[in-house]
């Protein structure tokens, strides 16, 4: 005889692509959205392990409210547009104890016309991914802001040496390379700045200004010191952020072979290899904050 049981589930709706347009005035706005819906609970388990369904909220109700309340309560910001998603499923369900609720946000700028802004034309902006979450776990909150695909890179101003070496190390150390990487970085925040009140908006602008200037302006020894001063940054800037957390590949530069045609190469001519690359990951946390592994309960890429 085998014997099994149910392990830790949640289902839902994902990726459902919500533009909603704010067309108020003849200057139009657009948000640009792609989120999913996740719910969990116990009661749940009879549909698992039965085919019960009838406490299944489902993930076509899900889809539909979510595009529902894109126009009902609109979407001041991908935060608190979550947050009235999961505030809806968990305290209109009985039996919805919580869940996970994400989204990536896509920007667009105004397409400019003889120098000025169109009212209704945009163009896609190519300068990362706004990240959103919500969970709730245990009766508690936890919202995370972030940021993926932020690719960056700097020509000089990066070096590395001073690693140790053993039989199979090749590599040679360096005082003067290309650093670049694509950042996906995520920020909780604290459950008392959430209850007060956070301008999402405007904390994402300055964050990633700040992620951005400190990867430009720290002379890098490693990538892992610059994930901790970008980390360290943000923390600085925003009282309202407890941690932040960090996956970046280093997107490797080498420098190309000429000699075989009689060319000279002081640093001007690279390759970009794709693979395999290091990962690097880490966390910064605000000293003397309380730990919340469960906001980060299913989300993956990270530590």
């Amino acid at each position: 005889m085998v014997s099994v049981s149910l392990g830790a589930n949640k289902y839902g709706k994902a990726e459902n692509r919500i533009v909603r347009i704010y067309r108020d005035t003849p200057r139009h706005e657009i948000v640009d959205l792609n989120v999913t819906s996740q719910l969990r609970g116990a009661a749940l388990r009879d549909s698992y392990l039965t085919g019960d369904n009838a406490l299944v909220v489902a993930t076509d109700t899900q889809k539909n409210t979510a595009f529902a309340f894109a126009k009902e309560h609109g979407v001041a910001s991908p935060e608190e547009y979550l947050l009235a998603l999961s505030a809806h499923f968990v305290d209109g369900f009985d039996w919805i104890e919580g869940g996970l609720w994400q989204t990536e946000q896509y920007e667009w700028d105004r397409i400019a016309v003889d120098g000025r802004p169109h009212d209704h034309a945009f163009v896609r902006r190519g300068q990362g991914t706004r990240l959103a979450t919500v969970q709730v776990v245990d009766g508690a909150t936890h919202v995370t802001g972030g940021v993926t695909d932020l690719t960056v890179l700097k020509s000089t101003g990066s070096e590395f040496s001073g690693f140790p070496r053993d039989r199979y190390t090749t590599l040679v150390e360096t005082d003067d390379r290309i650093m670049a990487t694509s950042v996906t970085g995520r920020w909780r925040f604290l459950p008392e700045a959430v209850a007060a009140g956070i301008d999402y908006n405007a904390l994402y602008a300055e964050v990633t200004a700040v992620l951005l200037s400190t990867f430009a302006t720290v002379h890098s020894l490693a990538l892992q010191q610059t994930l901790f001063a970008m980390g360290t940054a943000a923390i600085e800037a925003r009282p309202e952020i407890a941690e932040v957390r960090f996956a970046m590949p280093n997107k490797h530069h080498f420098l190309s072979d000429l000699s075989p045609f009689g060319l000279d190469n002081p640093g001007e001519v690279f390759y970009a290899a794709d693979r395999p690359y290091g990962l690097i990951e880490g966390t910064v946390t605000r000293d003397g904050v309380d730990a919340a592994p469960a906001a980060w309960l299913d989300l993956p890429g990270f530590v």
